[in-house]
């Protein structure tokens, strides 16, 4: 009896994750790119020529992706490399990673961190970027929002966004980021706002983050049973919409085959302990959406206040 419960709760975690309304989305082809440009910890002294570097790295991975007869990652590079990006970071091996600000870094007093969660890399990342840009102008000049794009996110359609595998390597990473940060600018209030499988990164990275949020939202689980094992000083939000697919995926970890499928109790739920921000109804992919109720949710956060 147990052991088909447990196949029956593995089907329907698989089928609520992977056969869902973005079922079709794959991963990007492997395409060559240079090694990046080696530009040590972020600083706010030499911002400018740490962005016209990054620059030139892009366009040399445009290059080498036109010759490699990839227009698409061409055009998605081209687009990135223009005169008004600014680029903490980039690489575009392996299906690529980008630091991106939007903002004034140096003049910031508050940071917005954003994490991104599965199918999100070079070809999909203007998806990425026009949620990025409408936080930022919803919160004005005095808060940069930072786009992490610093691991290689699982596909949708992919084992790997099952399990907690990717976002153990990713984690280090991020609190690394998060580290430079409060060094670059040690008087910035910093938020983490973590959108579907970027909420089990962050909850990787949190213990001991120097954080004033993490903000859980479109989340699957985060691999914890509550907000305390994160370990953090950080107050921990959650937040789901209304027409978020994601709401059916049953909350549940399944020891299989040396790992644990699914991400357990489920992080707006009383039990997991976080406070609660309002994110209307959006859709999975719509929390960003100028206008929307969860948008302005946590520009409140960002900013200190009550969501």
């Amino acid at each position: 009896m147990a052991s088909r419960l447990r196949r029956a709760l593995l089907a329907a975690l698989v089928t609520a994750s992977v056969v869902a309304p973005l079922v079709g989305a794959a991963g990007p082809g492997e395409v060559p790119a240079p090694a990046p440009v080696a530009l040590g910890p972020v600083r706010v002294a030499g911002l400018e020529h740490r962005y016209a570097a990054n620059r030139e790295g892009i366009r040399a991975a445009e290059v080498t992706a036109a010759r490699h007869g990839d227009r698409k990652r061409a055009r998605a590079l081209r687009k990135m490399r223009e005169a008004s990006r600014h680029f903490l970071s980039f690489d575009g091996r392996d299906g690529g990673r980008a630091v991106e600000v939007y903002g004034d870094l140096g003049r910031a007093t508050r940071l917005a961190v954003l994490v991104p969660g599965s199918d999100t890399n070079l070809e999909t990342y203007g998806r990425f970027r026009d949620g990025a840009l409408a936080l930022s102008r919803q919160l004005g000049s005095h808060t940069a929002v930072i786009g992490w794009l610093g691991y290689k996110t699982p596909g949708t359609v992919a084992p790997e966004v099952l399990t907690t595998g990717r976002a153990a390597g990713a984690a280090p990473r991020l609190a690394a980021f998060v580290r430079e940060l409060n060094a670059a600018v040690p008087r910035a209030r910093i938020s983490l706002l973590c959108h579907s499988y970027g909420s089990v990164v962050c909850a990787r990275a949190a213990r001991g983050l120097n954080a004033a949020d993490i903000v859980l939202y479109g989340s699957p689980g985060t691999g914890y049973d509550d907000a305390r094992q994160l370990h953090t000083r950080a107050t921990v939000w959650a937040g789901r919409g209304g027409n978020d697919w994601i709401g059916g995926v049953p909350h549940v970890r399944i020891p299989l085959l040396g790992t644990t499928i699914g991400f357990g109790t489920d992080p707006v739920s009383r039990r997991f302990g976080a406070r609660i921000f309002d994110a209307g109804d959006v859709g999975h992919s719509d929390y960003l959406e100028p206008g929307s109720v969860a948008l302005a949710s946590m520009g409140r956060i960002v900013e200190g206040r009550d969501a």
